[in-house]
């Protein structure tokens, strides 16, 4: 009898602690839910009257998943897109306002230099033209001498009124008369002159005498002033030396005297 009464007390203690874990298990469900089935079974292994359970659930790559995710990094912003093509749209107008400005200064080099090549052929052609500006001005000495000479015989005495003859029966040969070497040299003189004036030519360098024509003072020298009755006040009236000129410069003036207004 004794046995049988300690029997259901320890049945019915073991049944009121079940009670209670049974009310601990409802309070605590949601927090063992997430224990992993070793605690589980510790839990369980104080009472063992009740069978020990495990839950188990198949191993899965998937928690991890989130984490690389957050590792991966985040695509960038589309603002920073777009201030990089600004920027390279801003560095292609600064190339191309460049390459304009370049174009430019380039065109006008250009032009600089076309404009330079013509002042260069343009002095050449002076200088060849007028380089003999110095040798001319030294030759018209010359030719002002060979003038005084010409004229220094008269006209009549280069044209005499009767040949000099000798008589036949002279075996020398005749002389010639004072007159006929003065011819002579007088052609010798002249053919001399126009020479020279030739020569001149050749080099641009002509001659002009101004008598009769209105006076310039750029080209023409006045040495003296004269009233004269019937002539134009202001005009030349006598050329004393020639004036030259080599091309369209003048070479040297005219000397020239000029008529004076009577009044």
């Amino acid at each position: 009898m004794k046995n049988g009464k300690l029997r259901k007390r320890k049945l019915s203690t073991l049944l009121a602690g079940d009670e209670d874990d049974e009310r601990d298990m409802g309070k605590t469900r949601l927090f063992c839910i997430h224990r992993s089935p070793l605690l589980q079974a510790i839990r369980r292994s104080t009472h063992p009257s009740r069978p020990l359970t495990f839950h188990t659930r198949p191993y899965s790559d998937q928690k991890s998943q989130p984490e690389d995710a957050a590792e991966e990094p985040a695509p960038e912003p589309e603002s920073k897109e777009v201030s990089v093509e600004s920027q390279v749209l801003e560095n292609l107008k600064k190339k191309e306002a460049e390459v304009h400005e370049l174009t430019s200064r380039l065109r006008y080099l250009q032009a600089d230099f076309l404009n330079l090549q013509r002042n260069a052929a343009r002095e050449k052609e002076q200088q060849r033209d007028f380089a003999i500006t110095r040798l001319a001005g030294d030759l018209l000495e010359t030719v002002d001498v060979l003038a005084l000479a010409l004229k220094s015989v008269p006209t009549a005495a280069l044209h005499p009124e009767s040949p000099s003859s000798n008589p036949p029966s002279s075996p020398d040969p005749p002389l010639k008369s004072a007159q006929e070497y003065l011819t002579e040299l007088h052609q010798g003189v002249e053919m001399t002159h126009r020479l020279l004036l030739s020569t001149l030519f050749k080099y641009h360098v002509k001659s002009f005498d101004p008598t009769g024509e209105k006076f310039d003072p750029n080209r023409h020298e006045a040495l003296y002033q004269a009233p004269i009755s019937g002539k134009e006040p202001g005009t030349v009236l006598e050329c004393q030396k020639t004036g030259y000129l080599i091309k369209d410069r003048l070479l040297r003036a005219a000397q020239v005297g000029v008529v004076q207004d009577a009044s």
